[in-house]
């Protein structure tokens, strides 16, 4: 389907499980007394500082002991975390089966003897970082303001002015494939606008572009395009030039609105930085896995993973093997966890392997702690509650590298945590029939409001994974959490109707339709990040 579609069904399908699991909560925590029956625990405060420990445990306990008499004691295997299926198979039927939860899924957890919870904060996006950020990725490189490097000259819109009004006199008016708006059905790129902001543009255009030489730091200084000086306080903007080619290079400090910090850096291509072209990247996952079919549009095409490897000219291997090596210079404990295709395509049109602009492999890294990673999901995480709040969101750590033929072509960082230390060590985890007990009561009561909008309603879980993830309360402070374990539950969904049919066998999903807490059962949203 669309991918605007599928993004705007995301997003309701999220906070209808949004509300679905905070009326859970709510209720929970609105009891004088808790019955010992309740399977979703109390959500409180200060849960974490209750968390039990299992003690020492066995990690390394027995290397090196003697016995009474001296006697070396035998070595024990360390167990793993916790024990648990390799498979997990269930199909549970609600609302006379309209509501369906089918459970077919890889259980996967993670090697070694004991998981901890660590305090983290948010480290700070100041000279230092960014002088760390600079030298991993552009040693030796030349770089430029960027507010000046990509600004054109009177010939330029004079040899822009010309080709448009060439185009609308052939009748072309999306030249850029740019493709139309769903709702109206007009085109995404506006000739006639485009043609007199060329002509108003030229009148204050320069003559000639001068490239200036910077480097990256907060508050410098720039011309914009009527002579005023600004600063770019909290921002860098800057373009990289090496031996692989020109880079954009942002930096993004966190403001009074959030507490999110972002490196960007992108190829210059035609395609990513002509802004005629409404184009981005996108994960191959949304459409590989999907179907859809509507009475206005008739069943959208789709694209295979074979038409995919079809059009690939970058073999896997090679193209992990130049994420890692890009990564492994920042010297972070980051770790490659998992990968997708990545497809560079106009915004407003479905991809086809006619017409996909560029195509690579995107790889996704994360945090390690004591060998087990931090789980990835497609969820940003710090999301508001509502558009009221006043509170400061905090979205996850992330780091995603997408490599094509040529090389690296975006390499985007959220947020990289400062790991403080081990809070509790050897905590407790709840077993693995209380977790699913849990899983298979929110999942009725998170997408039964599903059947508001569909006439039937399927979920498929495909893999059931305890990892790490971060939780913080943004009433109390938005730059400092704690790392939990928890289990995911990832997959797709099919929903039908009289107007449209929607399917997405979640094969290759990264979306989790659940988030419990493997310490204490509670239910961790993954859109709010608590």
């Amino acid at each position: 389907m669309g991918e605007g579609k599928q993004k705007a069904k995301a997003v309701r399908k999220r906070w209808i499980i949004i509300f679905a699991a905070a009326l859970c909560i709510s209720y929970c925590s609105g009891c004088q007394n808790t019955p010992e029956d309740t399977i979703v625990r109390q959500k409180k405060s200060d849960n974490i500082i209750k968390y039990e420990s299992n003690g020492d445990g066995a990690k390394g306990s027995q290397e090196g002991k003697k016995d009474g008499q001296g006697a070396e004691v035998e070595e024990k295997e360390a167990p793993k975390v916790l024990e648990a299926p390799g498979h997990y198979k269930n199909t549970a039927s609600y609302e006379d089966g309209a509501l369906v939860i089918d459970t077919d899924a890889e259980v996967i957890v993670p090697e070694g003897d004991r998981m901890n919870t660590y305090k983290v904060s948010a480290a700070e996006m100041d000279q230092e970082l960014i002088n760390k950020i600079t030298e991993a990725f552009f040693p030796g490189a030349e770089i430029y303001d960027g507010h000046n490097y990509f600004r054109w000259t009177k010939e330029q819109y004079q040899k822009d002015l010309t080709l448009l009004k060439k185009y609308k006199a052939e009748g072309n008016l999306d030249p850029f494939d740019n493709g139309v708006y769903d709702d109206t059905g007009e085109p995404v790129f506006d000739i006639d606008l485009a043609i007199a902001d060329d002509e108003e543009n030229m009148e204050h255009a320069p003559d000639t572009v001068e490239k200036v030489k910077v480097t990256p730091s907060f508050g410098l200084e720039w011309t914009d395009e009527s002579g005023e000086k600004q600063i770019d306080e909290g921002r860098f903007e800057g373009v990289a030039e090496t031996s692989h080619g020109a880079y954009s290079y942002m930096i993004q400090d966190s403001d009074s609105h959030t507490a999110d910090v972002r490196v960007l850096i992108q190829k210059v291509t035609e395609d990513t930085t002509n802004f005629r072209m409404s184009t981005h990247w996108t994960e191959g996952r949304y459409f590989i896995d999907s179907e859809h079919e509507s009475a206005e549009e008739g069943k959208q095409p789709t694209l295979s993973e074979d038409a995919i490897l079809g059009l690939m000219d970058v073999p896997y291997e090679e193209a992990e093997k130049t994420a890692k090596e890009e990564i492994e210079k920042l010297g972070w404990d980051w770790e490659l966890t998992d990968w997708d295709y990545a497809l560079l395509k106009s915004v407003h049109v479905n991809p086809t392997k006619d017409n996909l602009r560029d195509i690579g492999y995107i790889f996704y890294f994360n945090r390690l702690l004591d060998g087990i990673p931090v789980t990835f999901t497609e969820s940003y995480g710090g999301a508001l509650k509502d558009m009221d709040s006043t509170l400061i969101p905090w979205s996850y750590e992330r780091c995603e590298v997408i490599v094509g033929d040529d090389g690296i072509q975006k390499i985007e960082i959220y947020n990289p945590y400062k790991v403080e230390g081990i809070e509790m060590e050897n905590v407790k985890l709840m077993d693995f029939d209380s977790i699913m007990k849990i899983y298979e009561q929110m999942m009725e009561i998170s997408n039964a409001n599903m059947l508001e909008y569909s006439n039937s309603y399927t979920v498929h879980i495909k893999r059931i994974q305890l990892g790490y993830t971060r939780i913080y309360d943004p009433t109390v402070d938005s730059t400092t959490g704690v790392m939990v374990p928890v289990w995911d539950f990832f997959g797709g969904s099919d929903s039908e109707n009289q107007e449209y049919m929607d399917k997405n066998s979640g094969e290759h999903s990264k979306q989790s339709f659940l988030t419990v807490n493997a310490v204490d059962g509670t239910i961790i949203d993954r859109g709010l990040g608590y």
